[in-house]
């Protein structure tokens, strides 16, 4: 079972449940068209009542200043399906201009939405061929051990030191590739996460950054990223590529909250074995990554918003829960 094929049928059977008869609506774009069509032909044999729009359709996507708006169009038949897949590339300003206002008619209308941002043939083979019921034994257990959790120190090898605080009153979610109506997900899937109440501390993004930087940068091992955090917010950022340095330092400039730690997370696909330099299904890898921007309010109820968020992996974790039990060293899950 490693075929794009095989990885479709996980999508269509495994994770949204697609039932006989249901309205199935697909959003793509020309560059990950063949995913598409391959989920589209594992769709088939369970309902006919599907829906294709491609996103370059409906206007240009190379200009920054001036990102793609969610069209009518596709609201409109959005907010009748049942079912919704994203599968589509990173484009600067999207996260805000159409995929924010996707995500709200899907939530809205208690869709089941598959988000496979930046999704590829090789993401279809690898990380969405997983056993996704050892995927859910995973996270379960990770997600009982964090759960109650005030603090958790994490470090690597290459300097990573942080301790992350955590309240109560915010949400951990669990995402384990079982999309239901009341939570859309990721695909591949395989992560714990909620926003932090603080962290302090540096953290060396040493494996891949996301938004669109991944697909512009790719892997980082060569050029981690340093952030040096205090009170919860990025003070300082450093890097030996200069141009990425910079491009990051705008970013987080973008909104009063985009400095901020938005995101603490834990993948837990043991089906992925290495980063690929691909945020979707990189953060799905075992150990900890954090994110810059939007906590999520809508499901973690942190009370803060923003429009940006880049999610940044480190590699060779180890995990300490209230400086008592370790979870994971050098990347591998001890319990």
């Amino acid at each position: 079972m490693n075929t794009m094929h095989d990885g479709a049928v996980q999508v269509v059977k495994n994770c949204l449940k697609i039932k006989e008869g249901e309205k199935l609506c697909i959003i793509t774009d020309k560059d990950t068209s063949e995913v598409a069509e391959s989920i589209i032909k594992a769709a088939k044999p369970i309902t006919d009542k599907i829906t294709l729009f491609v996103m370059e359709d409906f206007g240009k996507r190379d200009n920054p200043s001036c990102p793609l708006k969610f069209p009518e169009e596709i609201k409109i038949t959005l907010e009748k399906s049942d079912v919704s897949i994203y599968a589509a590339g990173v484009r600067e300003g999207e996260i805000d201009t159409f995929r924010h206002p996707m995500h709200s008619v899907a939530e809205k209308n208690r869709i089941r939405h598959a988000h496979m941002i930046g999704i590829t043939e090789e993401i279809m083979k690898t990380g969405m061929c997983a056993d996704y019921e050892k995927v859910r034994e995973v996270t379960k257990k990770v997600h009982n051990e964090i759960k109650n959790a005030d603090m958790i120190r994490v470090t690597t090898p290459k300097g990573t030191d942080i301790q992350a605080h955590f309240d109560k009153n915010i949400r951990w979610c669990v995402f384990d590739g079982n999309i239901t109506e009341d939570m859309w997900m990721n695909l591949p899937e395989g992560e714990i996460f909620t926003c932090p109440k603080n962290i302090e501390g540096t953290a060396i993004i040493d494996g891949v950054l996301g938004d669109y930087f991944d697909e512009k940068y790719g892997m980082i091992k060569q050029t981690p990223v340093t952030l040096k955090i205090s009170e919860g917010r990025v003070i300082e950022i450093s890097c030996s590529n200069r141009d990425l340095e910079a491009e990051l330092k705008r970013y987080i400039k973008t909104d009063k909250n985009s400095d901020r730690i938005g995101e603490f997370a834990i993948g837990t696909n043991l089906g992925i074995k290495k980063i690929i330099g691909n945020m979707l299904q990189d953060e799905k890898f075992p150990g900890v990554h954090i994110a810059m921007g939007s906590g999520f309010p809508e499901i973690t109820g942190s009370g803060w918003e923003c429009p940006t968020h880049v999610d940044g992996v480190m590699l060779n974790c180890t995990i300490i829960i209230d400086g008592k039990k370790t979870i994971m060293k050098n990347g591998k899950f001890l319990i």
